[in-house]
């Protein structure tokens, strides 16, 4: 608490959480460091390298004269300056990145022959993008959007890039309609509104004619829309691939990360606040863990399914809009991943990494997923665009480990220096280098699938299920989390400003889950209708009956799925947690460095708020840094909060409108509040005030309230509370009305 004192001093030395010193990968690290000058005497040059004598003023004709064309430093300047910007990215604009590690896990070749998924002995570098789908990079890191999980492992064999979302599944079946889907989810092209949102009737016009979208539709409405963090989010690889072992044996394949902090969410009313006072939350909170040395943690599970299991459920294997539960089959850990580096410069790393599914090595395969398909060409074509020619991969963060040697010559910002004659094969002016490498010499071969079928345009009958995994996953969320869904849905349609486009959305509501549709109904002011003009599913044929909207199947489906759920799956943890200490001149200095001493050896992160910056006097007159000003901050930006004792501390924050707003917040978004002493009245005088008061009880679902006497057991029932997370609890007989 005191400036320079031992408590902050704790926190400097001892980090956040205990993990592994990170993972030595020095040969990647002077790779993409390997045309920074780093000396403090160098010299300012031209990007020629000619030295620079004034780089404060342009060459004129006088000192008050024109500026001269033949000022060549000042052309170079400008233009690189005009230059700066690429073409954002169409669909995650907005990201932020890291470097890590990953480590497999023994045995994995039985399942493949990738190297970086058997060699155990020394760990594959990474470098990982986060993104939202559809803002612009301007935009804020809490809208309510899918979060792209994309991973570049630069492994022995070639670069392999993971390019997944934190939802297993996606809108839409065939990549024929990708554009349909991002130009309906964009902002509305006659006034670019809304921003980062998908509250709107492009959208949702789109999604209620093509009803493959319902699936992806409930995640995008869940709290999995809205992560505490990036750190405690899953990721997917979506699309089902191959992983080919020794022997040439082929497996399905689902990919999964899981965060070992476990899955958080915040509450939309959080995140709407977060994103008015902190839009770079996400972004700030991976940056600042990865640097205190908490650095975050997943691990890289499958789900195999071997090849004669191909048609054994209700549902194909092949469709992207569905997942396959892990009830039906786990999830198999085979390695974990840390980030232990932030980036050296955003440019030059999270802009310019260049992330192409196509990117894969000896091992994994591709499936016939017809969205997977479009995406292998999709994702070069835009690297080309984005990136200016074919050389991106020349590029320090996107450059492979593996030595890379082919004929391939020339093209727009060429890096390489390619001596000798020889730039085609076969060729004898090269000594007829660089050879092909067959399998046994590591080179990649496709796996050898039969195909075989009819030219056409047209999509399999085992596609056309579109609703029974809607209601599997709505059924596996507590009563809370399809309260968030209803709420959510809402908010979306009351946006919507076509009542025929909230008709059919209620429609196809309905199919998942009639008290689902009739909840919305009513929060929109719309009955739901019992039947509706026209083919709802467009993807079946108009003659087809459609009185059910859903094609009878041929196996059960699968009712609920618990690993869907977050909150049925909660993961306790003080880890990285913040916690706000809300203080005022005049406090308890003792008591609140007793209780930031616990939060740190626990491994949270305590953060004195008080009513100004700077510094805040305890009630011995000693000095103590503020790391937030109530004007500046908010109780959404943290995890709990502890308000201390002290008398004149005391009347100051209950005299205080942002103190108390910021308990009442807190308690209304099921945080743990603790207080002790004269907090005691603070806390009490900010639940008076929305009509609540507390009983007698020392715990109330989350809020500790500790008499002198009891101050030991009081904090450690605060940690407990800290490390549960919400109390939902509260919403029960808890609050007596006043």
């Amino acid at each position: 608490m005191k400036k320079d004192s031992p408590k902050k001093d704790a926190a400097k030395a001892k980090p956040a959480t205990a993990k592994s010193a990170p993972v030595e990968t020095s040969e990647k690290i002077e790779q993409l460091r390997q045309f920074t000058v780093n000396s403090d005497d160098a010299y300012l040059t031209s990007n020629q390298g000619l030295r620079v004598s004034d780089d404060q003023n342009s060459l004129k004709a006088g000192t008050r004269g024109p500026s001269l064309l033949e000022d060549f430093l000042l052309r170079e300047k400008l233009t690189h300056f005009d230059h700066e910007r690429i073409p954002e990215r169409v669909v995650h604009a907005r990201g932020v990145g890291a470097h890590g590690s990953f480590q497999a896990y023994e045995g994995n070749d039985a399942y493949t022959k990738a190297g970086f998924l058997n060699r155990t002995s020394k760990p594959t570098p990474v470098f990982v993008r986060f993104s939202t789908v559809g803002g612009s990079r301007g935009s804020t890191d809490l809208a309510r959007d899918v979060r792209g999980f994309a991973v570049k492992f630069y492994t022995d064999e070639g670069i392999f890039d993971l390019v997944g979302n934190n939802m297993p599944v996606f809108f839409i079946q065939d990549s024929v309609k990708f554009p349909d889907f991002i130009h309906a989810v964009k902002p509305e092209p006659h006034n670019e509104i809304p921003q980062a949102s998908s509250a709107h009737d492009t959208f949702y016009d789109f999604i209620s004619l093509s009803t493959e979208t319902t699936h992806m539709l409930m995640w995008l409405m869940s709290d999995r829309a809205i992560p505490r963090s990036l750190r405690m989010m899953e990721g997917f690889g979506v699309h089902t691939f191959r992983l080919i072992d020794e022997s040439g044996q082929s497996r399905f394949v689902k990919f999964h990360w899981k965060p070992l902090l476990g899955v958080h969410s915040v509450l939309w009313d959080e995140a709407v606040k977060i994103s008015g006072k902190d839009p770079d939350f996400h972004r700030r909170d991976l940056w600042e863990a990865i640097n205190s040395g908490a650095f975050p943690e997943w691990e890289l599970g499958v789900q195999i399914v071997e090849e004669k299991d191909e048609f054994k459920f209700n549902f194909d294997l092949l469709d992207p809009t569905k997942l396959i539960p892990e009830e039906l089959v786990p999830v198999v850990p085979i390695g974990k991943m840390t980030l232990n580096r932030n980036v050296d410069n955003y440019f030059a790393e999270t802009e310019q990494v260049a992330f192409c599914i196509s990117h894969i090595v000896p091992g994994i395969d591709f499936s016939n997923d017809p969205l997977l398909q479009g995406r292998l060409f999709s994702y070069l074509d835009t690297q080309l665009k984005r990136l200016g020619g074919p050389n991106f991969h020349e590029l320090p963060i996107n450059k492979s480990l593996a030595p890379v040697t082919n004929n391939q010559r020339d093209g727009h910002m060429r890096q390489t220096i390619n001596p000798g004659v020889a730039s085609y094969q076969p060729n004898t002016t090269g000594g007829g280098c660089p050879f092909q490498a067959g399998a046994a010499k590591g080179g990649f071969a496709s796996f050898p699938q039969p195909v075989d079928g009819v030219k056409l345009r047209d999509r399999s009958e085992s596609f056309f299920d579109h609703f029974s995994q809607a209601t599997m996953f709505y059924n596996s969320q507590n009563e809370v989390e399809k309260q968030h869904i209803s709420e959510a849905l809402q908010f979306e349609l009351n946006k919507v400003i076509s009542p025929e486009i909230k008709q059919r959305m209620l429609v196809v509501l309905a199919q998942v889950d009639g008290d689902l549709a009739e909840k919305v109904g009513q929060g929109i002011g719309l009955k739901v209708p019992r039947k509706i003009d026209g083919n709802l599913n467009q993807q079946v044929p108009a003659d087809t009956d459609t009185s059910s909207y859903q094609p009878q199947l041929t196996k059960k489906p699968f009712k609920e799925s618990a690993a869907l759920s977050i909150l049925r799956n909660p993961k306790p943890g003080l880890e990285t947690r913040k916690v706000a200490l809300l203080v005022a001149d005049g406090f308890d200095s003792s008591m609140t460095t007793a209780i930031s001493e616990k939060l740190v050896e626990e491994g949270a992160v305590p953060c004195v708020v008080a009513p100004h910056g700077g510094s805040v006097f305890d009630a011995d007159g000693n000095g103590h840094d503020v790391d937030f000003a109530l004007p500046t901050t908010g109780s959404v930006l943290f995890d709990a909060l502890y308000v201390t004792g002290g008398s004149k501390s005391s009347s100051a924050l209950q005299a205080d409108a942002a103190a108390l707003l910021f308990i009442n917040e807190t308690f209304k978004h099921f945080k743990a509040i603790g207080t002790a002493g004269e907090g005691v009245e603070v806390v009490r005088k900010a639940l008076n005030l929305v009509g609540l008061k507390l009983t007698n009880q020392k715990d109330l679902s989350g809020v500790v309230l500790a008499e002198t006497d009891d101050a030991g057991d009081a904090t450690e029932r605060f940690l407990e509370a800290v490390a549960i997370g919400r109390h939902w609890k509260r919403k029960g007989g808890d609050l007596i009305p006043v």
